[in-house]
């Protein structure tokens, strides 16, 4: 039986703004392509966002940790993802992890510190510290909000706005159409990026895209954060060190209460831990999904905390629910199918790529977590022009997409974005022809370090080949016999259950 349809009437639409650059969607890939850009000159930029604050899945979503900025003790991930925490850390309680200048630390006094915070310490033989740095999301909406304001004199911020549909002419993307309580109106734009982490821009283009992840990966779940006030997180981690495996017993425990996998986490405050969770098989693009997502968690919250109050009193007595994030965790659903596809292979053989626009250690087994070249083609739509689309639905297989979804990757692929759509203004040209060697100087000027140029310390790139990019891995060895690591990598068997 054929689906009733409503044909909608045509329609004259208001004209709202037009601008040299609209970006779409404020999360950290937006809010960092719009700085980005006016940073490298652009002067007239729209910043849209569907809700009242930047941030996204950050500061709305409650994903308040961001691992692995450094590898091996080397910094790799700066830019305005760095710029976050050195701008906050003075605010009390607003951040809490290791220095920079601590990365790579062997004392044993300080990793002895720091292992209670998931992330901050190395699982190798010989710990070390990681830069790895738990924030505040309130107070991170704030100073994203600060940032923005700095720039006021070049982007526009529009928020309550949600970009819905591109305006096409041909191939190349003129322009949105935004919905908000004043009505369907439109922006007229030179150059579109879409930052809305499902590609709600890019797929209704004609660009190719492809569907949700592999349902053995991370990707493949949704989450409802919510986070549990007046507990004392040193002495749960007192309680832990007194009960063999029972980390792995509380989170085993907390996935049978609840119905699904949650764990418990550390927060920028002892007194206040985050509950993140991983429901399977769910679409972040669905309504039907994203609806279940927010009941049954809600609908679990109360049976969690009675279960932590009655099994660890000494930390969980006076517990309490704190807050829920106002919005749903997404992990991945649409993803673009780009001018570059990244794969395992990614990671697998360390492939050298000439536009390459951030160099990031990431979370990945594969090359123990070493970092990777991102090419600006990952960001580039096949067919659609005058538009680019950093941030989680960038162009990469179901699997290399669980290890480019975090913070990082958004943000890194967002700055890109942004200088080259502002290069690509100033020189007249488009953003598929962009000189990506100005667009890499520029980063290289914004405190993003990229191999291969002369500016970026070239003793990264030695200590790169002096630990093989991270390839000393089993896995990674397999790959390079197999000469496909997608033929030997089993996210199943590697995750288990644990996301």
């Amino acid at each position: 039986m054929a689906a009733k349809v409503y044909l909608e009437p045509a329609n004259t639409l208001n004209v709202y703004d037009e601008c040299d650059i609209l970006v779409v969607g404020g999360g950290s890939a937006g809010h960092s392509a719009a700085l980005a850009a006016a940073r490298a000159g652009a002067k007239n930029i729209v910043l849209m966002e569907r809700y009242g604050y930047m941030g996204g899945d950050v500061t709305g979503g409650y994903v308040i940790m961001v691992p692995a900025l450094t590898w091996f003790g080397k910094s790799f991930v700066r830019g305005i993802q760095e710029e976050w925490f050195t701008r906050m850390e003075s605010i009390p309680n607003a951040v809490l992890g290791p220095k920079l200048s601590q990365a790579g630390m062997t004392d044993p006094l300080l990793t002895g510190a720091w292992r209670a915070i998931h992330g901050c310490v190395t699982r190798s033989k010989t710990p070390s510290l990681v830069r790895a740095v738990y924030f505040e999301p309130n107070q991170l909406k704030i100073e994203m909000d600060k940032m923005l304001l700095e720039e006021r004199d070049r982007i526009k911020v529009l928020y309550h706005s949600w970009g819905t549909k591109p305006i096409m002419d041909g191939n190349n993307v003129k322009g949105v159409i935004f919905e908000s309580k004043e009505g369907r109106q439109v922006i007229y734009a030179k150059t579109v990026i879409d930052a809305t982490g499902d590609g709600d821009i890019f797929r209704q283009t004609g660009a190719p895209f492809t569907a949700l992840a592999s349902s053995n990966t991370r990707s493949n779940k949704t989450a409802l954060v919510w986070r549990i006030g007046g507990i004392n997180w040193d002495l749960y981690q007192e309680w832990l060190r007194t009960r063999p495996d029972s980390d792995a017993g509380m989170y085993q425990s907390l996935g049978k209460i609840a119905g699904f996998p949650s764990m418990i986490i550390a927060s920028s405050r002892n007194d206040i831990c985050w509950v993140n969770n991983w429901i399977p098989n769910k679409d972040c693009a669905k309504i039907e999904d994203l609806t279940k997502t927010e009941i049954i968690v809600r609908n679990s919250m109360r049976d969690v905390l009675e279960y932590l109050r009655e099994v660890c009193p000494v930390a969980f007595r006076n517990a309490f629910l704190y807050d829920i994030a106002p919005q749903l965790g997404a992990r991945c659903s649409y993803r673009l199918n780009g001018e570059h596809v990244m794969t395992p292979n990614d990671f697998a053989f360390a492939p050298k790529y000439d536009d390459v626009i951030a160099w990031h250690s990431t979370v990945c087994p594969l090359n123990d977590n070493g970092p990777v070249e991102i090419p600006y083609r990952s960001i580039l739509p096949k067919i659609a022009d005058n538009l680019l689309c950093p941030g989680r639905h960038i162009s990469a297989d179901d699997i290399a997409i669980d290890w480019l979804t975090l913070i990082p990757q958004c943000i890194g692929t967002g700055q890109a974005a942004g200088v080259a759509a502002a290069v690509a203004l100033k020189d007249g040209t488009t953003v598929r022809n962009v000189n990506i060697k100005t667009v890499q100087n520029i980063l290289i000027d914004q405190d993003v370090p990229l191999p291969r140029n002369s500016r970026t310390d070239p003793a990264l790139t030695q200590f790169c080949e002096e630990h093989e990019y991270g390839l000393y891995t089993e896995m990674a060895k397999a790959a390079k016999a197999e000469g496909d690591a997608r033929k030997v990598y089993d996210p199943e068997k590697l995750y288990g259950q644990k996301m």
